[in-house]
């Protein structure tokens, strides 16, 4: 259990940003005594360029959905740490992601896929099960109804979910394209994020959805020398360290399916929290084993150092085990 000198400890080394979400997330203070140091957290150069760069938000093409530079990632990023359609710059990415949705309510990112790959090679509107959900997730952190602007597409994603999870699944635009693996393999990314979408749907959170591909993923894990869908592994890169929680890695699972109450006494999600305890410095802070090169001036970004947020998301995992 961590404790309120824990939590103190780490606010002691964190930015205003990170100061903010700790006190919001992990100390559960009230709002109304937040208000200064969530004023002074935009002053900080790397949220303020965050903002700044989700205003534009179909500006880069959804090419690599592992790229950390994607506006929906440092759109949820944002949200995430505790920042709402109230700052312009959110509300603005919050207005162009609503203004491309398909006839299902499905949201469209912009992308293009070569014909050699199945696409049609030009710029278009389109959506991977790879990035939909997390346009759903977005929206529904940013506080839109629920009933007029996420359930829609939400009900026609789940429609896909299979018994071994989700698949790799595309819009028509995108034609035949396909992702590496077999047709009936599920795709472990896609499950992921649709994984953590019904999690915070209550009319969803108990699904045949949501428990099969949560399932699915501790199936991946406790089979992972021998599942690899898609390419995706859980090898010894998946175990390492990593922030923020924007891909396929061993703190971004266990953050999902810790929000599962019916999971926290499956000894292989146990397993995961144990590996990352196990890697907890003498003072109580982690330190990043793998990094994103683009995130270099982050405090996630290096190798050689305890870093304030990846100790602050394996707290909040931690947390939800209480």
């Amino acid at each position: 259990m961590v404790s309120e000198m824990d939590y103190n400890k780490l606010l002691e080394l964190s930015d205003d940003w990170l100061k903010y979400a700790i006190r919001r997330n992990l100390k559960n203070e009230p709002e109304n005594d937040l208000a200064d140091i969530r004023n002074a957290a935009p002053a900080d150069s790397r949220i303020k360029k965050y903002l700044s760069d989700i205003v534009d938000f179909h500006g880069t093409l959804v090419t690599n959905h592992k790229n950390p530079d994607l506006p929906i990632h440092k759109l949820l990023f944002l949200l995430d740490l505790g920042f709402d359609a109230e700052v312009p710059e959110i509300k603005a990415a919050v207005e162009e992601i609503l203004r491309h949705k398909d006839e299902n309510g499905i949201y469209l990112s912009k992308t293009n896929i070569p014909k050699h790959f199945g696409g049609t090679g030009e710029d278009s509107f389109a959506w991977c099960l790879c990035d939909a959900p997390l346009l759903l997730l977005a929206l529904l952190k940013a506080g839109m109804d629920y009933r007029e602007y996420i359930k829609p597409g939400v009900d026609c994603l789940v429609s896909l979910c299979r018994d071994n999870g989700f698949p790799c699944a595309v819009s028509p635009e995108l034609g035949k394209f396909r992702g590496p693996g077999k047709k009936d393999d599920c795709c472990p990314y896609a499950t992921l994020i649709m994984t953590d979408l019904l999690s915070h749907i209550p009319e969803y959170r108990d699904s045949r959805a949501a428990v099969q591909s949560a399932k699915t993923l501790l199936n991946l894990w406790e089979n992972s020398l021998d599942l690899h869908p898609y390419m995706f592994f859980m090898g010894n890169d998946f175990r390492k360290l990593k922030a923020p929680s924007c891909w396929y890695d061993i703190v971004s699972i266990a953050g999902v399916l810790g929000k599962y109450e019916f999971l926290r006494d499956d000894p292989r999600f146990l397993e995961m929290i144990n590996i990352i305890k196990g890697k907890q410095d003498k003072d109580g802070f982690f330190t990043p084993e793998s990094v994103y090169l683009k995130l270099k001036d982050w405090d996630f970004g290096q190798k050689k150092a305890p870093s304030p947020y990846l100790t602050y998301l394996c707290l909040l995992i931690f947390k939800r085990l209480e």
